[in-house]
């Protein structure tokens, strides 16, 4: 066992000096920060994409829908997305009559980040949403001209 030590001992040594090292590693960021040219061409939905099918939910009441629309504007899956739409839903929701809450249904179908960069501007919404009184109202709500400190709405 004694004539296994100065082995381990090396090692030992290697595996530190593997681990610690004063060298700058090159790897490239697998977390894209949003907004650069590299996030937007890697989230980009392919153009001839269908629309979502939405779930189809028969005799649902307009506040059950509206309570439904919060909840999932709140819980998206991206923080970016999340921020943006859950302080639209609580802002705006309220007061939208049932072809709105409609509307809004079907754009909460689509990718997180595709709704985000068609509400920032920075890419162009398919033909099916370029006419979208609602998503216009999303873009004036996303480029906060009062500039209110907006954080994540209460459940």
């Amino acid at each position: 066992m004694a004539h296994l030590l100065p082995v381990l001992s090396q090692c030992r040594r290697t595996l530190f000096n593997r681990l610690i090292t004063t060298t700058a590693a090159r790897f490239a960021d697998p977390w894209l920060l949003p907004g650069t040219p590299e996030h937007i061409a890697q989230t980009t939905s392919p153009a001839n994409a269908p629309p979502p099918e939405p779930l189809p939910r028969p005799g649902e009441a307009v506040e059950t829908m509206r309570a439904r629309l919060v909840y999932q504007a709140r819980k998206r899956g991206t923080l970016e997305s999340d921020l943006v739409l859950s302080t639209f839903a609580k802002d705006q929701l309220g007061g939208m009559d049932e072809a709105e809450l409609r509307e809004f249904d079907k754009l909460m179908d689509e990718p997180d980040w595709d709704i985000y960069y068609w509400a920032t501007g920075k890419r162009a919404p398919p033909e099916r949403w370029a006419n979208s009184k609602l998503l216009d109202k999303l873009r004036v709500h996303v480029r906060n001209e009062g500039k209110a400190v907006r954080r994540m709405p209460d459940l």
